[in-house]
Formats: structure tokens, sequence, C-alpha cells
């Protein structure tokens, strides 16, 4: 199929660059007058990206199901950045309940400019072990979970002519993990992955989307002691990382400074993947 140049075609006409407040490259990773909310925000990850935002000046909503450790680590959070830090509890595997919990979030801070759909959890054994309520719970946290923030922050979004989601999802999206068999998590994170990347182009026009794969990190997911060894050895960096390093990557993508980046996914895993 020919590709040459047609003069005669209708031209296509850019769109406008955002407008951002300055060119220096430290307001461009203000957060200063945004509001974030982050699900699975009591620890490990979500709490990292929590900090992030609320060090860069975003007010954050904290969602949280089990740990409620999250309403007092917001409370701190608070007290060390000035921000305003508000923890919720929601239950991401229910629409209903995220769509109130997004509403009440838009009530308490008056609008939403960034949604981090961060919850998960991991179920080790094969797909032959596990009962399929086992391989439904991570479907529903790992993959609806996702896309019932999605649906509801992007609804948000559309109203509001712009918005920003980030998927957490995972180097296992991309590998087979070992030494551990987890399939179902597995490919729940590669689903996330792709709903991502659909995303991006179908919010085109009001929104931006991106994921972070991360790889083996401190947290209670990654300090299970029969994948330690596994991860020591095959990231090349010889270790596990720190959540405090990812803090970063989210901060890129929920600020100015990526206003042109979507539907990208950043694996952060201190080299896993290149084995």
């Amino acid at each position: 199929m020919s590709m040459e140049y047609d003069p005669e075609a209708k031209q296509i006409e850019p769109r406008p660059v955002p407008k951002v407040a300055s060119s220096h490259v430290f307001d461009l990773f203000s957060m200063k007058g945004k509001v974030v909310a982050i699900s699975g925000a009591a620890a490990g990850i979500g709490f990292a990206a929590a900090e992030a935002m609320a060090e860069a000046g975003a007010d954050v909503a904290l969602w949280y199901n089990s740990n409620d450790a999250a309403i007092e680590k917001g409370e701190e959070l608070a007290k060390k950045t000035g921000v305003k830090v508000k923890a919720y509890k929601v239950g991401v595997t229910d629409l209903e309940e995220v769509r109130k919990a997004v509403e009440q979030v838009v009530e308490d801070f008056g609008k939403l400019d960034v949604a981090i759909a961060n919850a998960g959890v991991c179920i080790e054994g094969g797909i032959l072990e596990q009962t399929p309520e086992q391989f439904h719970k991570q479907t529903d946290i790992n993959y609806f979970g996702v896309f019932h923030v999605a649906k509801a922050a992007g609804e948000v979004f559309q109203k509001q002519g712009r918005g920003n989601l980030i998927i957490t999802s995972s180097m296992s999206a991309h590998i087979v993990n070992v030494p551990v068999d987890q399939g179902a998590y597995n490919a729940s994170k590669a689903a996330c992955t792709m709903l991502g990347k659909c995303l991006a182009r179908e919010w085109r026009a009001f929104a931006r989307v991106n994921m972070v794969s991360p790889g083996f990190f401190q947290t209670d997911m990654g300090a299970r002691p029969q994948i330690l060894q596994e991860a020591y050895r095959m990231a090349v960096l010889g270790r596990q990382g720190d959540t405090r390093e990812l803090k970063g990557i989210y901060l890129y993508l929920a600020s100015d400074a990526s206003t042109y980046t979507t539907g990208s996914d950043f694996v952060v895993d201190g080299g896993y993947i290149l084995s």
C-alpha cells in the first residue's frame, strides 16, 4: 500500500500544547494545586506514591480496604507536608463503591486530577493448585479493580476535560516469574497493561494513561522467602528495590513533566527481565 504524500488530502491540525506554569524543571514536577487519589495506599508502593504526591505539593486521597493504618499515616503525612490528606475505606472490586469514593473525593477536594490504580494481590500456586475462588480474587482485585477505578475516574476526567490515570502493573506482565508459579497474577497484570494502552487511545482527547511495572520490591508481597534468592539472582542490580525508588516515576507520570507521555509502560525492576 502506498504511503506517498498526497497534497490534496485533508491536513491534520495539531492539538495545542498543554499550558504549564513554567519551563523550569522543578516547576514541571510540582504537584501544587492538584488532587490525587490512590488505591491500595495504606502501605508499600501505594503509600510511597502517596508520599511522592504530597511531598510535591498535591492533596491526596488515600484509599484502603482492610489496612486502616492508612488513617494515621495520612494524618502524619499531612502534618509532614502541609497538604490535605484524607483516608477513605474503598473496596475496589465493587464499581458502585468506587464511584461513590470518587464522588466523595471530588466533593471533599473540589476535583480529581490524577487517579493511581494500585491495589493488588498475589496468591502463589499454579492453575492446578489454586481454587477458582483464589483465581477470581486476583482477577477481581488486580484487573477488575483497575477497570473500576478507571471507569469511575474516567467519567470525572471526561466531564472535567482533563485527567491522568496511572496503573500499577508489574514486570510479571512481561515475563513468567521464577521459581514460584503465579499464572493468575501474571495474567491479571498483563490484562491491566493492555487495558491501559487501550485507554490511552480511547481517552486521548481528555486524559493520559500510563503504567508502572515494578519488579521485586521490599513490600509484604515481595518479602516471600521462597522468591528472595531468585530476586537477588535475576535482577542485574543484585537486590530488591526500595519503594522510595518508585517515587520518581510516579511523580513524573502524575506531573506536567510528562504531558507528552501516554500509553507507556515503565518497567522498574533492577534489570530482572533482562535475564
